[in-house]
């Protein structure tokens, strides 16, 4: 029996910001495989077996290969194989390794998109990423590269576009700040790091210059964050703890 694996987006933590489509697949799962930081109550959308396969950094991490390996396998006991992604599979998720490698092994693969937590953040805040006159350009980058890479050209990204999203940054404030700078972007730039975008986020926010100690107000829970100038009034608000326009 070959079965199908199903690369599904959690989104940014809430569920009810799930798909339809995410949370019928994970009604019919045999086997979920989820990241770390999936909440528990998507978890129990699923009735079959869950194995984390989480990666966080400073944590141990499942290796690639081995969840390459572990997807094939249960592909060919079960029909329907859920690989649950935090956001969206096809964005930092390392989504291409698993497609390329199931496809070897002659496994069909779908891939259901799922909410990414730059919009989560954004949407929460009220701040658009794109604004007329403002921001018609908008960089979703990570400073974050695994062993062995080469070097890659998130700075000079982040700063030529008008709004930057960085994923996986706020841990490195200070050599992001460096890098930004170094670019050419202004030291007075706004910036926001919105910590559990969708789940009683907190919002820290502040000058390019000072990214090192608005990151420093983090409390540990991931953290997204925001550059440019559509953010100047919500910086101009100062540090936001539990933010949201969202009205009960």
């Amino acid at each position: 029996m070959s079965g199908t694996v199903y690369l599904v987006g959690a989104g940014p933590g809430a569920p009810d910001l799930l798909t339809l489509r995410a949370a019928r697949l994970l009604g019919e799962a045999d086997i979920v495989f989820y990241d770390a930081l999936v909440p528990e109550e998507i978890l129990n959308l699923s009735k079959g077996e869950k194995i984390a396969v989480g990666k966080r950094c400073g944590k141990h991490a499942t290796a690639q290969r081995f969840i390459n390996k572990r997807l094939a396998d249960a592909a060919r006991r079960y029909e329907v194989v859920v690989r649950l992604k935090g956001g969206d599979p096809m964005l930092f998720g390392r989504a291409h390794e698993e497609i390329a490698f199931l496809a070897k092994e002659k496994i069909k693969v779908e891939v259901v998109p799922g909410v990414t937590s730059a919009l989560a953040a954004s949407a929460e805040l009220g701040v658009s990423l794109t604004r007329r006159g403002v921001s018609r350009s908008v960089a979703f980058v990570t400073p974050r590269r695994g062993e062995g890479e080469a070097p890659s050209q998130w700075a000079r990204a982040a700063a030529s576009a008008d709004t930057a999203v960085l994923y996986m940054a706020a841990g490195d404030a200070e050599a992001v700040r460096k890098s930004l700078l170094e670019e050419g972007l202004h030291p007075g730039t706004p910036v926001a790091i919105v910590e559990n975008a969708s789940l009683n986020s907190k919002v820290f926010t502040g000058p390019l210059k000072e990214l090192p100690s608005i990151a420093a107000r983090c409390t540990g829970g991931p953290a997204l964050l925001l550059i440019g100038e559509v953010l100047r009034e919500l910086a101009e608000i100062g540090d936001v703890p539990h933010f949201s326009i969202r009205v009960a």
